[in-house]
C-alpha cells in the first residue's frame, strides 16, 4: 500500500488510528496492540499477499534467536561468550542469507552465466517489500540482544516492532530500545492532540514533497535516463540535477509521511534527513543523508571491523568496505556497488585531506561535495555503466554547449526552456541551504491558523494533482 494513495490516506490510516486510540481509551491495551499488528500486516500484504510468509518467518526466527540471547545472557550461563557468539552468528547468517536469496539470486546467477557462458535458468525471485530494511533492523536487534541492550518482550510486541506500518517498507531503520518503551508508556495510550496536529502537518508536507516536487522532477529525470545518447551538455545537467532533487524529495517525503503516521498514534520515529545538500564535506553528507542507515553502517559494520582503532591503512580499508557493502545493500547491480565504492573512496580521501590540516573555503567545500554527490547519483540511477558514462561525459562536454544560441534567444525575449528549467532546478538544489527543513519547521510548530492553512493547502494541492494527473507513483524505495 502506498502512502500517496487514496486507500491509505482516506481509509486505512483513519480507521487504523481511530480504532487503536479507541481501544487504548477503553484500556484494552493488548487488543489495541494486536489490532495495530493486524493492520500493519494487512498494510504489508496489500501489495502481494503471497510474500507475507517471508516477513512472518523472518520475524519468528529472529524473535526466537533474540529471546534466546537475552535469556542466556541474563542467566549468565557457563561459556556464555562462546554460545552467544555462535547463536548471534547463526542469526546474522540467516538474515543475510534470506536477503541474499530474494535480492541477489537472479543477479548472481546472471553473472555466473555471463562469466562462464552457462545457461543456468534464473529463479525469477520476487523481491519482498522492505526486506532490505526489516532485515537490517532485525540484525541490529540481535546484536543489541547479544550486548544486553534489549529486554524480554512479548511476541506481539516484537511483531509490532518489526511490522509497524509507518516504517515497515522503507525505514527509518529503528532500534528496539527506541520503539518499544514508547508503546509501553501509559501517556502514549491517550489521545494527544498536539501529536495529531504535528502528524497531520508531516503528512501534508510529505505528500506535497512527493506528488508536487518529486514526481515533477521524475518526469525530467526519467526522460534523460531513458535516452542518454540524445543528451547535450545542458540537458545532461538537467537530467542529473532533476534526479538528485527527485531522490531527496521522494525519500524525505516517505520519511515525513512515516513520521506523521507514527505521530498520530503517539510514536516518535527517528529523523532520517537533515538538509543533506548543504553538507560541506562527504562525511557531513552522510551525517545528514539517510541518517539511520549511516548509523547502522557505522555501529554494525564499520566499528565491528575495527573502525579507526587498528591503524591508518586499516581505517581506510574499513571505511571503503563499509560503504561498498552499503552500495551493494541498495540493489542487485554493479552500478550500486560502484556507487558505494565511490562514496567509500571519497570518505577515505576526505579523511586524508583532514589529516593534512588543509582547509577549503566553505563555498568551495559545498560545491565540491555537491558536485560529487550529484555525479555519484548518476551512477546510482543508471541501469548500466554505459548509461552512466554517457551522461557523465555529456555533463563534462562543455564545448558542445551552444551558449551563444541560448544567450541570443534569451536576450531577444524568446522563452528558452533549458535556462528556465535549470533556474527552477537550482532553486530546489539550494532550498536546503536557505530554507528550514521539515524537522526545523516541526520544532516551531504550534496550533495556529497559518500553520493549519499551510498544511491543508499542501494536502489539498497534492490530492488535486493525484486526481487530475493520475499521480499514484511508487516511492523510489517502495520495493527495496
Amino acid at each position: 500500500m502506498l502512502f500517496n494513495s487514496f486507500i491509505y490516506l482516506l481509509a486505512f490510516l483513519p480507521l487504523t488510528v481511530s480504532l487503536y486510540l479507541l481501544l487504548n481509551y477503553k484500556r484494552l491495551v493488548l487488543i489495541a496492540n494486536v489490532w495495530l499488528v493486524t493492520a500493519s500486516l494487512f498494510f504489508y500484504a496489500y501489495w502481494k499477499i503471497s510474500l507475507l510468509p517471508v516477513i512472518l518467518v523472518s520475524i519468528l526466527v529472529n524473535y526466537v534467536i533474540g529471546r534466546h540471547l537475552s535469556i542466556v545472557r541474563n542467566q549468565k550461563v557457563t561459556s556464555w561468550e562462546r554460545r552467544g557468539r555462535l547463536t548471534l552468528s547463526c542469526g546474522i547468517l540467516f538474515n543475510v542469507g534470506l536477503l541474499g536469496y530474494f535480492k541477489y539470486a537472479d543477479f548472481f546467477i546472471a553473472n555466473i552465466n555471463a562469466l562462464f557462458s552457462t545457461l543456468i535458468p534464473l529463479p525469477q525471485v520476487t523481491l519482498p517489500l522492505g526486506i532490505s530494511f526489516f532485515t537490517f533492523q532485525q540484525i541490529a536487534y540481535l546484536v543489541d540482544s547479544y550486548k544486553g541492550y534489549t529486554g524480554e518482550y512479548a511476541f506481539t510486541n516484537y511483531v509490532l516492532f518489526v511490522s509497524f506500518f509507518p516504517q515497515l517498507i522503507a525505514g527509518p531503520i529503528v532500534h528496539h530500545k527506541e520503539m518499544m518503551p514508547q508503546f509501553a508508556r501509559l501517556r502514549n495510550k491517550l489521545i494527544n492532540w498536539e501529536n495529531i496536529y504535528t502528524g497531520l502537518f508531516f503528512l501534508g508536507l510529505g505528500l506535497f514533497k512527493k506528488v508536487v516536487v518529486a514526481d515533477t522532477f521524475a518526469v525530467w529525470a526519467n526522460k534523460g535516463f531513458s535516452a542518454p545518447e540524445t543528451l547535450t551538455f545542458i540537458t545532461a545537467w538537467k537530467t542529473s540535477l532533476s534526479y538528485t532533487i527527485q531522490l531527496y524529495f521522494d525519500f524525505s517525503a516517505y520519511t515525513d509521511m512515516a513520521i506523521g503516521s507514527a505521530r498520530l498514534v503517539n510514536i516518535h520515529i527517528a529523523q532520517n534527513f537533515n538538509s543533506p545538500y548543504m553538507a560541506l564535506d562527504i562525511r557531513d553528507f552522510w551525517r545528514r543523508w539517510h541518517i539511520t542507515l549511516g548509523r547502522f553502517l557505522r555501529d554494525y559494520i564499520y566499528i565491528p571491523m575495527g573502525g579507526n582503532r587498528k591503524g591508518t591503512i586499516r581505517t581506510y580499508l574499513n571505511l571503503f568496505v563499509t560503504f561498498l557493502i552499503g552500495g551493494i545493500w541498495h540493489g542487485a547491480g554493479w552500478t550500486f556497488a560502484l556507487w558505494g565504492a565511490l562514496h567509500g573512496a571519497a570518505l577515505c580521501l576526505h579523511r586524508l585531506w583532514k589529516d593534512t590540516g588543509l582547509r577549503m573555503p566553505k563555498t568551495a567545500a559545498w560545491l565540491v561535495t555537491f558536485l560529487f554527490v550529484n555525479a555519484a547519483w548518476v551512477v546510482f540511477r543508471a541501469d548500466s555503466f554505459h548509461t552512466a558514462m554517457t551522461i557523465l561525459n555529456a555533463m563534462t562536454n562543455i564545448a558542445a554547449a551552444d551558449f551563444q544560441s541560448i544567450i541570443q534567444t534569451t536576450v531577444s525575449g524568446t522563452i528558452n526552456w533549458p535556462p528556465l528549467s535549470l533556474m527552477f532546478i537550482l532553486f530546489y538544489v539550494l532550498q536546503d541551504v536557505f530554507f528550514r527543513n521539515t524537522q526545523s519547521w516541526a520544532a516551531h510548530l504550534r496550533p495556529h491558523l497559518g500553520w493549519t492553512l499551510g498544511a491543508v493547502t499542501a494536502f489539498v494541492t497534492s490530492i488535486i494533482l493525484m486526481m487530475n494527473l493520475n499521480r499514484f507513483t511508487e516511492f523510489i524505495y517502495f520495493q527495496f
